[in-house]
């Protein structure tokens, strides 16, 4: 019985290595006949996504979506708990997504030339200039139409508790002038914790808030932005029995994730 559970795990890793290389590759066939981007992102939210709880035994759980136009460009802001967290997003929203992702996701095989593929945003924050200029750039897609999902904090919680925000996704905001959409996830890093390649069978629950408007910020307000929509996120989590957050609102430069009341065998 000892062996029996990391068998299980291999399989379930090695399953998914073929679903995604299998789906992937359907949606760039897909994509080049049809000449549409958007395609392969159906694909992925009706498809490639809930396998990736499923196989666990999983079960994600929506609650019911707020009075919103889908059609309108928003950009989505979710806390981190989880790799699960990019299907999982794909999946509970009824809109095609272009992700902002750490740059080094790039190089993946399969994953990476999907991402680059469909219009992700890929940025590397160890060179302050670049970042920039690909926020810029997801500023242009998001003006065009396109909705945005972001990780403000940056990287993934290890005990639960919401951490602080980066403030790069608010000067976007704010620039694009588009609302922010906030979203809480809890359970996915049960299901595959950050530390572990094990994945395990949990419930995963996901709430989305109200819009949260941004037409007419200006940069000052970048901050009270970030407080707001980091305090609806936190509420959001705690209505799904979601931990709460850390005490530290906004992210010191160059250290995200980073908390002084994070206890050390947590970080």
């Amino acid at each position: 019985m000892k062996l029996l559970y990391p068998l299980l795990n291999i399989l379930q890793i090695a399953f998914l290595a073929v679903w995604s290389a299998f789906w992937i590759s359907l949606a760039a066939l897909m994509a080049l006949l049809t000449l549409n981007g958007n395609v392969p992102l159906m694909m992925a939210r009706r498809f490639w996504a809930p396998m990736h709880w499923r196989i666990t035994g999983s079960r994600m759980f929506v609650e019911p979506l707020p009075d919103i136009d889908w059609s309108q460009p928003y950009i989505f802001l979710m806390n981190h708990q989880s790799a699960m967290d990019i299907p999982c997003a794909f999946a509970a929203l009824p809109v095609n997504l272009r992700f902002i992702a750490k740059h080094v996701l790039k190089y993946v095989p399969f994953l990476g030339w999907y991402m680059a593929m469909t219009g992700m945003i890929f940025i590397n924050r160890s060179d302050r200039r670049e970042a920039v200029r690909s926020l810029a750039r997801a500023g242009e897609r998001i003006r065009s139409g396109k909705s945005i999902l972001a990780f403000p904090e940056g990287t993934r919680t290890r005990d639960g508790r919401i951490l602080p925000f980066k403030k790069g996704p608010f000067v976007l905001a704010i620039a694009a002038q588009v609302p922010i959409v906030p979203i809480a996830i809890e359970g996915s890093m049960r299901v595959l914790p950050s530390n572990s390649i094990w994945m395990r069978k949990h419930p995963i629950r996901v709430k989305i808030g109200k819009p949260i408007e941004t037409k007419g910020l200006k940069n000052a307000d970048r901050d009270a932005l970030l407080r707001q929509v980091r305090d609806a996120i936190i509420q959001l989590h705690q209505d799904i029995g979601g931990p709460g957050a850390v005490p530290e609102a906004i992210a010191e430069r160059g250290h995200e994730g980073i908390s002084r009341s994070t206890p050390p065998s947590a970080s």
